[in-house]
C-alpha cells in the first residue's frame, strides 16, 4: 500500500498482481490509478471490457510444476516407496502446515489406508505434534511395508504432488496455481479464519466450474469424516477425478512469469524508464 501511494503521488506508473479471486483492500484501493493489474485468475469477458488494463497473466510457478504422464506418475510413487498399484492421497498445509488437516488425518488415517496410500506433510510448526503417526510407517530394510509416509516438509513437492492421484490442501492462490500446473484432482479445505476469506472465495470459484471440490474447515475439525468421506468418494470415481483435473488445468498459465515480465517491460519502455 505505501508503495502504490508514493507512485500515484509523484506520478510513478505502478502495475498490480491480483493472485486471489477476490482483490484484498489494499489492491482494491490501488487498482483505479494503476497503469495495468494483472490476474490470476480468468477475468469475466464483461469485466475486462470495462477495464481493459486489466489482463489475465496467471500466477508465476516454477517450471516444474507442469503434468506428468502416468508412465511418470508410477515412477514418482515407485521413487517414493509407494506401492504402485495402489492410489496415492497426498494431504499438505505446506511448508508450515495445517493443525486442522493434521489432525483430520490422525482421526481417519486407519480407514484411509484401507483402500489408499497416504503422505502427510506435517509442516515445520507441527511436525514433532504429530510424531506419533510414525508408527503407522513401517520399513523392512528399504521398503515401505505400510503405504503411509510422512514429513515435516518435502523439498520436492512438485514430484510429490505429480505422485498423488488426489490432493488435498488449504487454498492458497500460489498453491492451487501449482496444482492447476501439474492437472491434478484436488480436495480444498481453505483457512476460513484468514481475513477477507481469500482460500474460501479462491476455493468457491474453482468449485462452481468443477474444478476442485471443498471441505468445510470447521465441518472437519468437528466431524473428520466428511474428509474421509469426499476422499473415498473421488479414489473410486476416476472420471470425476479426470474431469476435475482437466477443469482445473485450464487455470494454468506456463508462461505467467514471462507474460508479467513483458507487461513490465512495456510499461517501462511507455514511460522512458
Amino acid at each position: 500500500m505505501p508503495v502504490g501511494l508514493i507512485a500515484k503521488l509523484f506520478k510513478i506508473p505502478y502495475i498490480i498482481h491480483e493472485s486471489d479471486a477476490v482483490a484484498g483492500l489494499a489492491n482494491r484501493l490501488l487498482m483505479k490509478k494503476a497503469t495495468k493489474v494483472a490476474f490470476g485468475s480468468p477475468i469475466p469477458e464483461e469485466t475486462q471490457k470495462i477495464h481493459p488494463n486489466y489482463i489475465w497473466t496467471g500466477i508465476p510457478v516454477g517450471p516444474e510444476f507442469k503434468p506428468v504422464s502416468a508412465t511418470k506418475q508410477l515412477s514418482l510413487k515407485k521413487a517414493f516407496s509407494f506401492n504402485t498399484d495402489k492410489p496415492l492421497v497426498v494431504i499438505t498445509g505446506g511448508s508450515q502446515g495445517s493443525e486442522n488437516l493434521n489432525e483430520a488425518t490422525r482421526a481417519i488415517l486407519s480407514e484411509l489406508l484401507k483402500f489408499t496410500s497416504v503422505g502427510l506433510v506435517a509442516g515445520r510448526k507441527h511436525y514433532e505434534n504429530m510424531i506419533d503417526l510414525k508408527k503407522y510407517e513401517n520399513w523392512d530394510k528399504a521398503s515401505l511395508e505400510s503405504n503411509f509416509r510422512m514429513w515435516e516438509f518435502n523439498t520436492t513437492m512438485d514430484e510429490l504432488m505429480g505422485a498423488a492421484d488426489v490432493v488435498v490442501s488449504r487454498a492458497g492462490a500460489t498453491t492451487i496455481a501449482e496444482l492447476a500446473g501439474l492437472k491434478k484432482a484436488v480436495i480444498l479445505v481453505p483457512f476460513a479464519r484468514l481475513p477477507g476469506g481469500h482460500q474460501t472465495k479462491n476455493a468457491e470459484r474453482l468449485a462452481k466450474s468443477k474444478a476442485a471440490s471443498i471441505v468445510n474447515d470447521l465441518e472437519m475439525v468437528n466431524n473428520p469424516t466428511v474428509l474421509l468421506d469426499e476422499i473415498r468418494h473421488l479414489i473410486k470415481s476416476p472420471r470425476v477425478r479426470a474431469n476435475m483435473a482437466d477443469n482445473l488445468a485450464k487455470e494454468a498459465r506456463a508462461d505467467a512469469a514471462k507474460h508479467l515480465a513483458e507487461i513490465i517491460l512495456e510499461e517501462a519502455g511507455k514511460s522512458g524508464q
